[in-house]
Parts: C-alpha cells; structure tokens; sequence
C-alpha cells in the first residue's frame, strides 16, 4: 500500500486542505485543524497519523504496525507505522472518519461552509 494514495483520498475529503506544519511535516486539515499527518513527502512517508474514535483507539493502538500517536495520543490519534498493517481501503476509512471527526468539533456555521 503507498501512503501517497491515502494523501491523494484524504484531499478528496470535503473541506480538505494541505500545508507544511512544524517545518517538514504533511498536513491534511480542514477548517485549519489537522486530520492526517505524514512525513515531508507522501511518497517517503515511513508513518502517518490520524484521530480515531475514542472507543476504537486502544484496539487500533493495539494492532501490529499502529501506536499510540506521539504528543497527540491523548486526543486519540493513533500512528501507522507500517503501510501493511491495514488494507487500503480500511485505512482510507479511518481517514475518513478522522475527518469526520475533526468536522464535527468545528462551529456548525464552519461546517456547513465547508460543506457548500
């Protein structure tokens, strides 16, 4: 699996916007908060990380080739370790739902803009 095909998905999503955080680190945000973060550039990326939902995030964290996200575990964020751990198409889901999570905590004005 490449990680260039979970950036390509995650800039599909409604509202989803890219940019350099912290000097050298991909970003995918919408509404300005972040909802996929990898390396410099997708096609070197050797991790990736994203929110989960609370209740997936100690089962997610668990697997084989997933971690807790460092500095961000605490807001429920796992990190993919190794592209192989999750078929594409689940990982593409989980971004998904970071996404919708992310979503969700913005103001409903906010959402419904970026959803227009």
């Amino acid at each position: 699996m490449s990680l260039t095909a979970l950036k390509k998905h995650a800039m599909t999503l409604p509202g989803a916007t890219a940019d350099i955080k912290w000097g050298c680190d991909w970003v995918a945000s919408v509404g300005a908060k972040m909802f996929l973060a990898g390396g410099p550039e997708p096609g070197r990326w050797k991790s990736c990380s994203f929110k989960v939902d609370e209740h997936r995030f100690l089962e997610l964290s668990g697997l084989p080739g997933l971690a807790p996200a460092p500095y961000l575990a605490r807001a429920k964020w796992v990190q993919l370790r190794d592209a192989k751990a999750l078929p594409l198409t689940e990982l593409k889901a989980l971004v998904e739902r970071s996404h919708a999570l992310v979503l969700a905590k913005l103001p409903k004005a906010r959402q419904r803009e970026l959803l227009a």
